[in-house]
């Protein structure tokens, strides 16, 4: 029964979230309690996995979450997003649209929401397939699977590191094995935008042209917008490399790098990097109605998204479901595809790459050991395949379908021909490619 009643939860959050617009946090809180109540939990256990769920998530991860997006919001708003675009075209070549959006698209993502990031750098799309004569069809489609594949799985992105602390993953293993992942998923995803999605022929309007090529002008340099992001990720990736050396404890300069290596001192070092970005420094942006203020009141809804998911694993946790439902999965011998296929199911289903991967992480959590994912490796390569999974796919209930089809002039019928197909087959190949990292080192 408490595998029958997981299901209709599952498909409970999937009818809140989509068909009644219930807030994803509601949905996943009101289903946790009533789950707990039908398991036949004692009141006084429900109540503890609820206090124990979000505290303990967002004790893990919710700072990290707040400070990366504050990053990303001084990219955006500096226009350090446009100043990395710019460099990426300058090595790549002008002439390679399509590969430079996907390449662009990837690493403006990585501090910048996807919607955000596709917004700010369409006016740039429709510049380039302009001047280069070509439908902007291939390159719309490879910015959005640029976008999408260091969204969902790359951190510092919220999604990933909610996934990460959900199932008490070494973030610095994730960001290792999600970085060569979810790049082997773009190549892939660029070669389908050029080979595929450029055949359909979309004419580029190209009225925000004029005002891209100024926000570029008036950017900080491709290398100073960099820094916010590449220290903090050098920090946390090298605090994962040393430890794992065993170098021994006994060590100042070892336990320096263990303290600045910590997701939350490596990110607030990288906000700290962001307040050189702004050519005058204007103690609003730091305000609670300048851009710190509306990137907290952005990164709100994610938070509570992620502690629900936090309740909602606690709960499965204590109500013993995890015994039963590892035994049974671990029958059907499905290993790492489990979390994948779980993952695209609900994103699929619900539309929300960030609610796949809080969701399936939660359900995942409880169920680790029985199915074999014990070590530190194994963990974060769930995570990176969780979020391959959320990728697959899009479509009519994701908000990111239709910032991608609406501004680059498709139906709803292309874009799903388009857009739908090649984030199957980007989380897809993210999840063939994490199969070979896990036949390698787990």
């Amino acid at each position: 029964m408490e595998i029958f009643y997981l299901l209709i939860a599952v498909i409970a959050i999937i009818i809140m979230t989509t068909k009644l617009k219930i807030h994803a946090f509601l949905a996943l809180f009101i289903i946790s309690i009533l789950y707990g109540i039908f398991a036949g939990m004692p009141y006084a256990e429900i109540i503890v996995s609820i206090n124990e769920g979000f505290g303990g998530t967002l004790g893990k991860i919710g700072l990290i979450i707040v400070l990366g997006v504050i990053i990303g919001a001084f990219l955006e708003h500096t226009g350090g997003a446009f100043a990395i675009a710019e460099k990426v075209l300058g090595v790549i070549g002008k002439k390679r649209v399509t590969m430079a959006m996907g390449i662009i698209g990837y690493i403006v993502s990585i501090p910048v929401f996807a919607d955000s990031g596709f917004m700010l750098l369409h006016p740039l799309n429709k510049s380039l397939s302009k001047k280069a004569k070509i439908s902007i069809a291939g390159p719309a489609i490879a910015l959005g699977l640029g976008l999408m594949a260091s969204h969902t799985m790359v951190p510092p992105t919220p999604g990933p590191i909610a996934a990460a602390g959900i199932l008490g993953a070494d973030l610095g293993l994730v960001i290792a094995f999600g970085f060569p992942t979810s790049i082997v998923a773009l190549i892939v995803g660029i070669i389908f935008a050029k080979k595929y999605a450029s055949k359909t022929m979309i004419e580029p309007d190209v009225e925000d042209a004029l005002e891209a090529e100024q926000e570029i002008k008036d950017s900080p340099s491709a290398l100073k917008a960099s820094i916010p992001i590449l220290v903090p990720i050098f920090l946390i990736v090298l605090k994962s490399v040393l430890n794992s050396m065993d170098i021994g404890q006994e060590n100042g300069l070892l336990d320096f790098i263990n303290f600045v290596g910590e997701p939350v001192i490596s990110l607030l070092i990288g906000v700290f990097l962001c307040l050189l970005l702004p050519k005058k420094l204007n103690y609003d942006m730091l305000s609670s109605a300048g851009w710190v203020g509306k990137a907290i009141k952005d990164a709100a809804s994610i938070l509570l998204i992620t502690g629900a998911g936090g309740i909602f694993g606690k709960i499965l946790q204590n109500s013993g479901i995890a015994d039963i439902l590892g035994q049974t999965l671990t029958d059907y011998n499905m290993g790492i595809f489990l979390p994948f296929v779980l993952a695209a199911a609900l994103k699929t289903a619900q539309g929300s790459s960030t609610v796949a991967l809080v969701t399936t992480a939660s359900i995942i959590m409880p169920m680790m050991s029985s199915l074999g994912f014990d070590t530190e490796i194994q963990k974060a390569l769930v995570v990176v395949v969780i979020g391959a999974g959320s990728a697959v796919i899009s479509h009519a209930n994701d908000s990111f379908f239709w910032v991608v089809t609406q501004m680059s002039g498709m139906n709803v019928k292309t874009g799903y021909r388009l857009f739908g197909l090649g984030t199957g087959v980007l989380g897809l190949t993210g999840a063939i490619t994490v199969f070979v990292f896990y036949s390698i080192f787990a």
